[in-house]
């Protein structure tokens, strides 16, 4: 925490180049008036966990959806927000770094200089450690001058990313009000977020003046929900994940000897992997998301990948690219179930050397199945969340000698007669986090800082900045909050037979889409991808002319745009109420009580089948 967090960066020339460029800022954030309109209450997604959540947030469940407006809109009930006293507002980073974070801060602080110059913007140093301590940066012109759309955290810095024991929670509440804080801004992912949550309704609940808003910045890309479309930084680490990939797809098609197996960064979700296989078209995926709805071994998966080897041999080609999501680990049933009985070991206090004699038989005996350097690795502490140290844990070079070892069996028995099979193991984890941030990712986070001051000028506490319509371009964007309970569900699981599920509230982690149009497009493809080698190069991130605007393939084919919708439905249903009144024909109340009656029949079975509650 002591680092020189800060300070002015000594930048290349296209570092200096890319401090100039200014990011858009939709119409509806232009101006100095704040024109808000907010929908109708909003509820859970998940009818059956409705109650727990309400009950765990009093204070912030069911708040309204607040749309920002543009001053052309005609909208009768909109707040219009003139007067602008000056405020404070802390942020904070919390959870990895991701490329776009600085452009967050950056936005944020354009916003409050625009509306008030008195405005104080202050950043804690070193994370939730430096907000429970109260260590601070007062953001200024010069501070951002070396920081603006650059990669990393180190503007700040980032440590525990937490708060949520009851010692944390109360500096954190401290420190608001020793800074008089009129607001205070968390940077982060899904465990952030619910983080966050927990804090308004705690700030509420204590009368605490200071209002809490989230932003959706994460490289995994699984804070996706019904209201957000992408998260800051998933664009530029999938395009520059993208450009390596391809460049070992090219490598393995010159030497025609090499089977590289990628690993990527993402948790237990499989976007990054599922992009990225989008973009660099390698001869197969497995995705975590899968594994779990086959409930895939790995003596299955294992099998999986030496057929694709055998049936590339028989084509002539020993050569191939198998893209793997960190996560995987935590997908297949054996190994999760191995990794909660270590993880329960060292909450009992049980040091690591001594774990591997505490275990049930069975467990015992897959541990001792698995080579050492995989034994090494899933003994290592949990993270935070209590999920397993994905990052360090080598799944990639587990299958790759699983795989060598199924060749090497079947080439004994006669079933394969092809050339010897050679990996080559790889980890994309850290390359790309602190890379200069794409064009969309820029403008994103700057888009999403703006919002962050129009949430606190509506005086909303216990919201996420969102965007939708993010396919179009920044004049199209629609800019708006929605409470962050509303993203929330209850996971119910079991400790033991007999014992009732128990679960609490907090924003999942979204997973890959299965019945999804991206996913789809994957699979329309894989058998070509598998033997046909049509890997593609996207080339390394551009910033200006031809590829500099390039969204997506997961943002980019998929439905969104819910919030726009939910505004239509309520248009449609005025129309109802102004048509159906006091006065109406017969005819008309029959037509429309027919028709609600059907529409309200159908819903509920959509409702229940959709969200029926289950054991995770």
């Amino acid at each position: 925490m002591d680092s020189d967090y800060g300070f002015p960066r000594e930048l290349s020339d296209l570092q200096k180049k890319r401090t100039l460029y200014q990011p858009e800022i939709p119409p509806c954030l232009e101006g100095t008036t704040v024109r808000v309109e907010f929908g109708g209450g909003t509820t859970a997604a998940d009818p059956a966990g409705a109650h727990v959540i309400s009950q765990a947030f009093p204070h912030t469940y069911g708040q309204p959806l607040a749309h920002f407006l543009r001053r052309t809109s005609k909208v009768p009930n909109a707040q219009i927000i003139t007067e602008h006293p000056s405020i404070r507002v802390g942020v904070v980073f919390s959870g990895r770094q991701s490329p776009g974070g600085h452009n967050v801060i950056w936005g944020l602080y354009n916003a409050l200089k625009v509306h008030n110059t008195n405005s104080v913007l202050l950043g804690f140093v070193g994370g939730t450690e430096g907000l429970f301590a109260q260590k601070i940066l007062k953001i200024t012109d010069e501070v951002l001058s070396s920081y603006k759309n650059q990669g990393g955290y180190d503007l700040l810095g980032r440590t525990v990313d937490q708060i949520r024991t009851i010692e944390q929670v109360n500096a954190a509440k401290a420190a608001c009000e020793a800074l008089k804080l009129d607001g205070l801004v968390i940077i982060g992912g899904v465990t952030s977020n619910t983080d966050a949550a927990q804090l308004a309704e705690t700030f509420a609940d204590s009368k605490c003046p200071t209002k809490v808003v989230g932003v959706p910045v994460t490289l995994n890309g699984d804070l996706r929900n019904q209201f957000v479309e992408a998260n800051v930084g998933f664009d530029t680490i999938c395009k520059v994940n993208s450009q390596l990939i391809s460049n070992v797809c090219t490598d393995a098609l010159s030497a025609e000897k090499y089977y590289y197996f990628i690993r990527l960064m993402g948790r237990k979700a499989s976007h990054v992997a599922l992009e990225c296989a989008l973009q660099s078209h390698p001869n197969l995926v497995i995705f975590g998301e899968e594994v779990t709805a086959s409930k895939l071994t790995l003596f299955d998966i294992t099998n999986q990948i030496s057929n694709a080897v055998q049936a590339r041999a028989e084509l002539e080609k020993y050569h191939g690219v198998v893209l793997i999501p960190e996560g995987l680990v935590e997908s297949i049933p054996e190994l999760y179930a191995l990794l909660q009985e270590i993880h329960a070991l060292h909450g009992q206090g049980i040091s690591a050397e001594k774990i591997s004699t505490h275990l049930s038989p069975w467990a015992s005996a897959l541990f001792e199945f698995l080579p050492p350097f995989i034994r090494k690795q899933l003994l290592l502490h949990p993270e935070s969340d209590d999920s397993a140290q994905l990052s360090q844990i080598e799944t990639e070079k587990l299958l790759a000698h699983l795989v060598e070892n199924e060749m090497k069996k079947r080439t004994k028995e006669g079933t394969y007669k092809g050339k010897k099979f050679n990996a080559i193991c790889h980890f994309f984890g850290y390359q790309a986090r602190g890379s200069l941030p794409s064009k969309f990712d820029c403008d994103y986070a700057y888009v999403l800082g703006h919002i962050c001051y129009h949430i606190l000028a509506a005086g909303l506490n216990g919201y996420m900045a969102t965007v939708t319509n993010l396919k179009s371009p920044v004049n199209k964007w629609k800019c708006g909050a929605a409470p962050i309970t509303a993203m929330m569900t209850v996971k119910r699981w079991s400790r033991g037979p007999g014992i009732s599920p128990i679960g609490k509230p907090a924003v999942h982690p979204a997973s890959v889409d299965l019945k999804g149009k991206a996913y789809e497009l994957l699979r329309r493809n894989a058998s070509g991808f598998l033997l046909d080698d049509l890997y593609r190069n996207p080339g390394p991130l551009q910033f200006d002319a031809d590829g500099a605007d390039a969204k997506t393939f997961t943002l980019s084919v998929e439905d969104h745009d819910y919030m726009g919708r939910i505004k239509l439905l309520q248009e449609y249903l005025d129309k109802v109420k102004n048509i159906v009144q006091p006065g109406c024909s017969q005819e008309v109340l029959k037509a429309a009580l027919s028709a609600m009656a059907s529409v309200s029949d159908i819903l509920s079975v959509l409702s229940s089948s959709s969200n029926s509650p289950g054991l995770q």
